[in-house]
């Protein structure tokens, strides 16, 4: 897993939101920008970590951050759970997992004893320009919006 570091420049991405919608990197030129990869939307750790920023979001878009959401679940997963929750922003449905890749955070886990390849839950705060600027590997996925603005 080659995942992308601080002082890292973004490779340009470009994938559908959840109404189908194509969502670029270079549509957030120039803004500060939160992107969360989470495991499978309506899962209870995506919830509450989804929720939190969902309640923060005011305060993170006063401090100047736009926010992305990324799991390779289907646009109409993506969008039942941004429907269910009434989700600000948008939820990346990266199916060929472009942008996962992208990032580098599609590796082997653990869980329960087995292990697979999934996607970890990271998140990266980059800058104006498309630069790393901060990479979140341990979520506090009830306090993630604390962990983005310390």
């Amino acid at each position: 897993m080659n995942t992308l570091k601080e002082g890292d420049k973004v490779p340009n991405f470009e994938s559908i939101n959840e109404q189908g919608e194509t969502i670029k990197l270079s549509n957030y030129k120039g803004k500060k920008l939160v992107v969360f990869f989470y495991p499978k939307a309506n899962t209870p750790g995506c919830t509450l970590e989804a929720c939190n920023l969902r309640d923060n979001y005011e305060v993170l878009k006063e401090k100047g951050y736009e926010l992305l959401g990324v799991s390779a679940d289907s646009a109409k997963r993506q969008s039942n759970f941004k429907k269910k929750y009434s989700f600000p922003f948008p939820l990346l449905a990266d199916e060929d997992k472009t942008v996962i890749n992208a990032f580098g955070v599609w590796g082997p886990k653990k869980f329960m004893g087995r292990e697979f390849d999934g996607i970890h839950r990271k998140t990266f705060i980059i800058d104006e320009n498309g630069i790393v600027e901060r990479v979140i590997d341990k979520v506090k996925t009830k306090n993630h919006a604390a962990q983005i603005l310390e």
